[in-house]
C-alpha cells in the first residue's frame, strides 16, 4: 500500500511527510519551467506555473500514485521548445532540470542525515530518508529514455533524423509502455523498473551514504513499521 498505510498508523507523521513529498514532485516541474525561462521561453512564467502553489501543479492521479505506489507526477509545465535559444542545449537542459532538482533534494536530505541530531531523531530520520528515497526514484525514473519521460528528449537529440522521427511517433504510446513495464512486467518476471532504478540509484547512494539503494529502502521500511 506504500506510504498510504502510514496514514492509518500515524496520521500526524503522514501529513508532515506529505508536504516535502508533494513539493518534491512540484519542484521537478517548476525546474523545467525555470530553466526554460533562462533559455528564452516564458510560456511557464506567463501561465503562472513557476509558482510553488500546489493547486497549480497537482495532478489527481499522480498525487494518489505518489502515496500508493511510491512515485508520482504533477501536471507538466508548458514549454515551447521552439522559443529556446541554442535549441539543442536548451532542450537538453530543460529536460534534465527536473531530474537534477530531485537529485539535489535527495543529496540535501542524505547530507543532513550525517548529522547526529537527525540520525537520533526518529521523526527527522524518517522524513529525510523518505524524501531521499522518493527523490531518487523520481529523478531516476524520469531519466528512462521512453517518451514522454525526460530522458527520451535527451536521447532524441542524439539520434539520426530518421530514427528521431520514429522515436517521436512513439510518444503517443509511451505512457502505455511505461505503465506496462511498471505493472505488467513483474507479473511475467520482468522487473525492469527495479533494474533501472537500482542501476541509477545505487552509485548515487553509495557515493553519498555508503549504503546501497536497497539498504536505504530497508532502513525506511523498518522505520515505518
Amino acid at each position: 500500500m506504500g506510504l498510504i498505510s502510514l496514514l492509518l498508523r500515524d496520521p500526524i507523521m503522514f501529513f508532515l511527510l506529505a508536504v516535502p513529498l508533494l513539493y518534491s514532485v512540484i519542484a521537478h516541474e517548476v525546474a523545467h519551467g525555470w530553466v526554460a525561462s533562462i533559455f528564452g521561453d516564458n510560456t511557464a512564467k506567463y501561465s503562472g506555473r513557476l509558482s510553488l502553489n500546489p493547486m497549480l501543479h497537482l495532478d489527481p492521479i499522480g498525487t494518489i500514485a505518489l502515496f500508493f505506489v511510491g512515485f508520482g507526477w504533477a501536471k507538466p509545465v508548458p514549454v515551447n521548445y521552439s522559443n529556446l535559444r541554442d535549441s539543442r542545449l536548451g532542450i537538453i537542459a530543460v529536460s534534465l532540470a527536473g531530474c537534477l532538482t530531485n537529485i539535489l533534494i535527495a543529496t540535501i536530505a542524505i547530507f543532513l542525515l550525517h548529522f547526529h541530531f537527525f540520525q537520533t531523531s526518529h521523526f527527522f530520520a524518517t522524513v529525510l530518508l523518505i524524501v531521499a528515497r522518493i527523490n531518487i526514484i523520481l529523478g531516476s525514473f524520469n531519466l528512462i529514455p521512453i517518451p514522454p519521460l525526460d530522458g527520451s528528449r535527451v536521447l532524441m537529440h542524439f539520434l539520426p533524423p530518421q530514427y528521431e522521427y520514429a522515436f517521436r511517433n512513439l510518444e503517443r504510446y509511451g505512457i502505455l509502455i511505461v505503465f506496462g513495464l511498471l505493472f505488467l512486467g513483474p507479473m511475467v518476471g520482468l522487473h525492469i523498473f527495479s533494474w533501472i532504478i537500482f542501476g541509477f540509484a545505487n552509485p548515487f547512494c553509495l557515493l553519498f551514504t555508503g549504503y546501497s539503494f536497497q539498504q536505504l529502502y530497508v532502513i525506511v521500511y523498518r522505520l515505518l513499521m
